[in-house]
């Protein structure tokens, strides 16, 4: 078995690997984010690749699997809300609408001066239930918006006002594990 490394300190992305019952250890990627492509899947597939890409290059061998994550309504990606006020604006553009969760991933494998990589993206409709101004106001009180895409986590608090998915659950978690399963089979 080939050293395994996330290039993720998402706890959430750290949970989800974890049902691949393969052992693991986490590098946090600390390269600087630089975004040149305009449609969200893409965006996702070259923000993955660079995570695993700075990880790849401060070991020897191993595969390292890099992942991001947006949330995409009317074509704008919304990432971590800064503030209550920018996560406030966030829910209240989401809620009753659909929307896109997209997560890209990246797997590299390293042997020496040998490096394979794959990215690809994932993505998951999201119906959210229309919310009153004081469900709005309760939900963005909380702690849970401000680490995640789009001011929101379905796995939290928020679940109670999403009416349905289409698509992977787990990718709109952070990482689409049936498909990242997949991939990895390729680099056995």
């Amino acid at each position: 078995m080939k050293r395994m490394i996330l290039a993720s300190g998402s706890p959430r992305r750290k949970e989800l690997l974890q049902m691949l019952e393969v052992p693991f250890e986490v590098l946090v990627s600390d390269t600087k984010e630089v975004i040149t492509k305009n449609e969200p899947a893409e965006v996702t597939k070259e923000l993955s690749y660079q995570k695993a890409m700075a990880v790849a290059e401060q070991v020897e061998e191993g595969i390292i699997i890099g992942a991001d994550t947006v949330v995409s309504i009317d074509g704008k990606i919304l990432g971590k809300p800064a503030d209550t006020e920018e996560a406030r604006e966030m829910i209240y553009k989401l809620q009753g609408k659909s929307h896109m969760v997209y997560t890209g991933v990246t797997v590299i494998a390293k042997s020496g001066d040998m490096v394979s990589a794959s990215s690809f993206a994932e993505g998951t409709k999201v119906n959210v239930a229309p919310m009153t101004e004081n469900e709005i106001e309760a939900y963005i009180s909380t702690d849970e918006p401000y680490d995640k895409a789009g001011a929101y986590g379905i796995q939290g608090l928020f679940g109670k006002f999403i009416e349905g998915i289409k698509g992977d659950y787990f990718n709109v978690v952070g990482l689409p594990v049936h498909r990242l399963y997949e991939e990895l089979k390729k680099f056995d």
